[in-house]
């Protein structure tokens, strides 16, 4: 196994990287030569300088020679190593722990932990505590005259290093935490817009074949008719009739073609191409279900409900199928819809009959990439993913989305309610 791990999600861009780093290092060469020349104060200066300058030729190096546009794993982890031992060395030569910019040692395993992989940022995390105990340890004074000055308890310094191996690991928590989520939700609407991407290609294809049909359906009709002409013609002679008899069986080959093409790409969804109304939305949706699932689907309208057109969208119709979807997956025997419509509100529920959502996943219904810990059917093992897009593409939409356990059935729930006036304003 490799140790270090790269991915579409685990980079640094390197533009933003080198920019950083100059900025990092005009503070460095502002802070020692104001220290130096304006305050007066003795230190190594020329190693000082010497140190910064191997930061400025990395950074040459990066611009210069590393002709990727991205930091590998591996190379970030190398350059924001000379970050760290580059600003050890500094702190080295002015105080150690004592010199209050020790806290930028935090920075490049911070950086790093909401970009790069758990590994490489565990390795970067170790190093800084191990460069933090050293300066703890072994460093030269600070600066005279301050070094003669500063005289604090033994329990204050060592509670500096201590300090800030805390705030380490405290802020690399959060940063991992967070990089995680804001990954797995890149990669979810990643996914998401490729599937609304197909689904608007299906629908193109489906377009372009209904076209090409209405253009190939006259002429094909004109030769089917010149072949019945020709069989009347030619009647008795076998080996002219037996070709005639063929042509005019590849013309309805055509023509079956034609006609395939214009249903298959968009089986399910060739009502988009018109304004429904949402009974109709919901009872074609649920029409190409029932070609393919045993479930029984029970769908139940107020007979008064609100009838007026909905503007064609994939999103809303993508978003319903993938509950409805998901509760036919996860059902036992049946599917219950329930559409309540009037001037005011448009509401659906979905429920089904199954085992509902497991306890521990119930508070983050909605986030990509879920695992439960409850043993379930291996072949109903989801990632969340259907949720997620459902979800996403129907509050897009204006609609308030409530996933829930329910409370009249044994399995789960989902209400998904929209204002009129936005629903029918989309």
């Amino acid at each position: 196994m490799k140790f270090f791990e790269t991915s579409n999600y685990h980079f640094f861009k390197k533009s933003t990287y080198v920019s950083l780093r100059w900025i990092g290092i005009i503070g460095q060469f502002i802070s020692v030569y104001f220290v130096y020349f304006f305050l007066n104060f003795e230190f190594d200066f020329l190693i000082s300088n010497l140190i910064i300058s191997f930061g400025i030729l990395s950074n040459l190096y990066l611009i210069f020679v590393y002709t990727k546009t991205q930091l590998s794993d591996r190379s970030a982890f190398i350059f924001l190593l000379i970050d760290i031992f580059q600003l050890g060395a500094l702190l080295y030569l002015t105080g150690g722990v004592t010199n209050p910019f020790a806290i930028f040692l935090l920075i490049p395993s911070v950086f790093s932990s909401s970009n790069l992989s758990f590994r490489t940022n565990f390795l970067l995390v170790a190093l800084t505590i191990i460069i933090i105990f050293i300066l703890t340890f072994y460093s030269l004074d600070l600066p005279f005259p301050i070094s003669s000055h500063f005289h604090v308890s033994p329990y204050y310094f060592y509670a500096i290093p201590i300090a800030l191996i805390i705030a380490l690991i405290f802020l690399n928590y959060l940063a991992m935490t967070f990089g995680k989520q804001s990954r797995l939700r890149r990669e979810a609407l990643a996914k998401m817009e490729e599937v609304m991407a197909t689904e608007h290609e299906l629908l193109s294809l489906g377009g372009q074949a209904a076209a090409a049909a209405h253009s190939l359906g006259t002429p094909l009709s004109t030769i089917k008719i010149i072949t019945q002409d020709l069989v009347k013609q030619f009647k008795g002679n076998k080996d002219i009739e037996k070709d005639i008899i063929l042509l005019s069986s590849q013309v309805e080959r055509c023509n079956e073609i034609l006609k395939s093409l214009t249903l298959n790409p968009v089986e399910e969804d060739n009502f988009i191409d018109k304004d429904l109304s949402m009974r109709e939305y919901l009872s074609e949706i649920i029409s190409s279900f029932k070609e393919i699932s045993k479930r029984n689907f029970i769908f139940n309208f107020d007979q008064n409900s609100n009838t007026k057109k909905i503007t064609k969208s994939i999103e809303i119709v993508y978003g319903l199928r993938n509950f409805i979807g998901n509760a036919n997956k996860f059902s036992k025997e049946n599917v219950y819809i329930n559409l309540k419509s009037d001037n005011e509100i448009t509401e659906i529920i979905i429920e089904d009959d199954g085992n509902g959502y497991p306890r521990d996943i119930l508070s983050k219904i909605g986030e990509p990439y879920l695992k439960s810990s409850y043993v379930i059917e291996k072949s109903k093992v989801g990632l969340g993913l259907g949720l997620f897009i459902g979800k996403t593409l129907l509050e897009k939409n204006f609609a308030n989305v409530n996933c829930r356990n329910s409370k009249t059935r044994s399995g789960a729930e989902v209400i998904i309610k929209w204002k009129n006036k936005d629903l029918f304003n989309i």
